[in-house]
């Protein structure tokens, strides 16, 4: 019988190894493969930037806006890419470059890059880049004067390229705010097959830096990223977003929004890991996996009592999209509360921020479960009745989260250190992972690995009302002595509370389902904040 907790990690009965090492194995060897054939669909795997930098403003000059382009252009250089830059950039020398960068990119299924730093500014819920020909006395002047970022993303869906990576370090405060409609970018959610990068949060500014350092704080960290060996582009501007908020106090946080499928290395992929992958039946990648999370969780079991923000920033750093990353992130938001909030997207309603306590004693819930193999129903309550910052207890002990919701022990045993469907943060493409070791009361231990995607926002009905919610679809095996489950399922947070609204899980062992059931909430009661 399946525990009845709505954050719940479900593994039943005794289970078998072999099975699930074949099915992962048979996995990434199939990931492998697709890798190597969209690298081969891309003639010498193009790779095509345009990089531009403004600063020769008459209104308000930059100080470094051009030495980040030009540090910016030489390392995309030295990393293979094809570089088309323009600094100092009129109106008509921007539109030409962008048309320039699409024609070279034109057919080739390749990789385009851009890079801007300069003033820009939002519009009505678009991103305007200012050349330093722009003379905006009004909001009507706006359009026709200035860069719409999505001009770059058209160039690019034009070109059918097959990866776009799109960095804007133009947030600094902006001369021309009163042809504005807010404070720096407006967030937008990545097309299909982008990366979006901004230097600060969306509706924050960002620093220009200083003429003794030459760079600005985000490109300063970025180009040090880039440069190191295996630059994989999410853990590279995680890296960056982690440095820029310690160097900056919290004052600026960079911002990413993603909708990429495959994944991309400035400096080259790890050849082991592709090796290993093309040996059929290896058992390596699986045995790398669990030594990875091993010794995640041994840096991890260091920290997680720490009261010292560095501590969780050098786990970060070191662990950018690590198992217990979300977990690290979490907590230094509770030791450090960051200085700045992102804007909400247009029409989504703000998220609760990382960091804040996510359940009070006295949040009670109820939920109605289907069992869609019986069609059976019934209703359940859960009732938080002891909290801090740390630890949620539920019925006395029923069960036990963390503040991020991560359920950590019920009857089923011991999570070390506990099943994490809601991270710190959530926005559409977010990815991540969450691992355990389950204790079960009878003394068996299993092995546990999952894997999440934010896949979008959308409305939700269920009995206690209508929603709009985050989208989250989740897959999972556990590995242990007899018998191999795999699990996938779909769940929708309400973006106002981080709590669970539905939740649809099946499971499989053995090839056959054994479970498959859905929670949507009925009511819901809150405590005074």
């Amino acid at each position: 019988m399946a525990d009845r907790d709505p954050y719940r990690g479900v593994l039943t009965g005794p289970t078998r190894a072999a099975g699930l090492i074949r099915s992962l194995a048979v996995g990434v060897l199939a990931s492998a493969l697709t890798l190597i054939t969209a690298e081969a669909q891309a003639p010498a795997n193009v790779r095509v930037a345009l990089v531009i930098g403004n600063a020769a403003y008459h209104a308000a000059p930059l100080v470094n806006s051009i030495n980040d382009a030009r540090a910016m252009g030489s390392a995309l250089r030295d990393l293979g890419f094809q570089v088309i830059e323009v600094n100092d950039a009129s109106h008509g020398q921007m539109a030409s470059a962008i048309e320039t960068t699409r024609r070279a990119l034109a057919g080739k299924q390749g990789v385009a890059m851009f890079y801007y730093a300069g003033h820009a500014m939002q519009l009505d819920w678009r991103n305007y880049m200012v050349p330093i020909d722009a003379k905006l006395a009004s909001a009507q002047d706006v359009p026709g004067q200035t860069v719409d970022v999505e001009s770059v993303m058209t160039a690019f869906k034009s070109a059918r390229t097959r990866m776009n990576i799109v960095i804007l370090d133009a947030c600094r405060d902006n001369p021309f705010s009163a042809t504005a409609s807010g404070k720096g970018l407006a967030p937008l959610d990545a097309p299909t097959g982008t990366f979006l990068a901004y230097a600060t949060a969306p509706g924050n500014v960002a620093r220009d830096g200083s003429e003794a350092t030459g760079h600005g704080l985000y490109t300063q960290y970025l180009i040090e990223e880039l440069r190191k060996p295996q630059a994989k582009i999410e853990d590279v501007f995680k890296r960056v977003r982690t440095n820029v908020r310690q160097q900056s106090k919290g004052r600026q946080i960079p911002w990413e929004s993603t909708s990429l499928e495959e994944d991309f290395y400035f400096g080259g992929a790890p050849k082991a890991v592709v090796v290993a992958a093309l040996e059929p039946g290896s058992l390596e990648a699986l045995e790398n996996q669990q030594a990875e999370f091993e010794g995640e969780r041994s840096d991890w079991d260091r920290i997680r009592e720490s009261a010292k923000p560095d501590d969780f920033f050098a786990y970060l750093k070191a662990h950018p999209n690590g198992y217990m990353s979300e977990q690290a992130q979490f907590r230094l938001d509770q030791l450090e509360k960051p200085a700045i909030e992102a804007q909400p997207k247009k029409n989504e309603p703000p998220a609760l921020q990382s960091g804040r306590r996510r359940f009070e004693v006295g949040d009670a819930f109820e939920y109605e479960r289907e069992d869609r193999m019986t069609r059976n129903k019934f209703v359940y309550k859960v009732r938080v009745t002891a909290a801090d910052d740390k630890q949620v207890v539920f019925d006395s002990g029923r069960s036990v989260r963390d503040q991020m919701g991560s359920l950590i022990t019920d009857r089923f045993g011991t999570r070390d250190p506990g099943l994490l469907l809601v991270p710190a943060d959530l926005e559409v493409g977010k990815r991540w992972r969450s691992a355990f070791t389950l204790k079960h009361p009878d003394g068996r231990t299993t092995h546990n690995f999952w894997d999440f995607h934010v896949t979008r926002i959308e409305e939700v009905m269920i009995p206690a009302g209508r929603y709009m919610a985050f989208r989250i679809e989740r897959k999972g095996a556990a590995t242990g002595r007899r018998r191999t489950n795999t699990m996938v399922g779909t769940y929708w947070i309400d973006p106002q509370t981080m709590y669970s609204l539905k939740t649809e899980l099946t499971i499989f062992s053995d090839g056959g389902r054994i479970l498959d059931e859905t929670d949507s909430l009925v009511s819901l009661q809150r405590s005074p904040r």
